[in-house]
């Protein structure tokens, strides 16, 4: 199989609100049948339904909230930029789960949750380069296969 990820849905208890809250954010996206998507460099974000994602995937919604056990990351070109992105998030009704700081790793990272709960990082990684059109090179870690 190839490694590939081309879209990434996110289950929403309100798609308005959602879509209002990512546009707030600078994404701009296309609303078709219930259904939104937003070009994310290669891939696709989409906002659906929470109670009909479940439904899709032959799973019970369950109850929103909580750490659902992924993290989307958005790598930015500098510090100061994630400090903006965060007070964009602020603004637009996202919660700052963790203050932006220098992290054990040594580069400049902070997290956030949008209004639905789901987990996004926003740092800036100088060992993480982003190419012009923000496509991500992941550098040789040296650890073999």
């Amino acid at each position: 199989m190839e490694q590939r990820v081309t879209l990434i849905t996110l289950g929403v208890r309100d798609l308005g609100r959602a879509k209002a809250f990512y546009e707030a954010l600078g994404w701009r996206g296309q609303e078709v049948q219930e259904t939104v998507f937003f070009q994310a460099g290669g891939l696709g974000l989409v906002l659906w339904g929470r109670d009909e994602l479940a439904a899709d995937c032959g799973l019970e919604a369950g109850s929103p909230g909580g750490f659902g056990g992924i993290v989307l990351a958005h790598n930015v070109r500098s510090a100061a930029e994630v400090d903006e992105l965060l007070a964009v998030v602020e603004r637009a009704g996202g919660t700052v789960t963790k203050p932006a700081a220098v992290n054990a790793i040594g580069f400049y990272s902070s997290a956030f949750t949008d209004p639905d709960g789901h987990a996004w990082e926003v740092a800036h990684n100088p060992g993480f380069p982003l190419a012009e059109d923000g496509t991500v090179t992941l550098p040789d870690f040296g650890a073999g296969d």
